[in-house]
């Protein structure tokens, strides 16, 4: 009898071990991928792409919720968060038509799950009639989460031919 109970109470153990390590398996935690500069360059042709269809949701996809961007121009600087830098494209993009977007990746450094880089977007565009030509220099920190690369920071400096 005595083996018995001491069987059943190790049963009841090893499945109640079994029942924890099955939970805790399911349960979703984030996965960190290693970033690349193949991987930050997957990220730009991604984002030249959702940009030049006007995807603002994939863009959106490819931010951070946090993400912080600094815009400065003629001497003129602003901090846009996520929703505003999505607004702002919407905005731009439905007064332009003929719109392309370029982006050059340089410098790419690694130091972890992220990445810092040095950016370069021209935005080519017809707006009220007149074409346009706006290049942006950007330094910009990529974070990895799964296997997506996303935008945490830019630091930009916009001139518009």
């Amino acid at each position: 009898m005595k083996i018995k109970f001491i069987s059943t109470a190790l049963k009841t153990s090893l499945l109640s071990l079994s029942m924890i390590f099955c939970v805790s398996t399911l349960i979703a935690t984030p996965a960190y991928a290693d970033i690349t500069e193949a991987s930050v360059q997957r990220f730009a042709n991604q984002l030249s792409q959702a940009a030049n269809q006007k995807n603002v949701n994939r863009i959106a996809q490819m931010v951070d919720d946090d993400v912080l961007i600094s815009l400065s121009r003629n001497g003129k600087s602003t901090t846009l968060n996520k929703a505003s830098y999505l607004r702002l494209l919407q905005t731009n993009w439905s007064k332009t038509s003929n719109y392309h977007y370029e982006i050059v990746v340089n410098n790419v450094v690694i130091s972890g799950n992220q990445a810092k880089a040095d950016i370069q977007t021209v935005e080519t565009l017809t707006e009220n009639g007149k074409p346009e030509r706006l290049v942006t220099s950007s330094r910009a920190t990529f974070g990895s989460t799964n296997s997506d690369v996303i935008l945490l920071r830019a630091v930009s400096q916009l001139t518009i031919d």
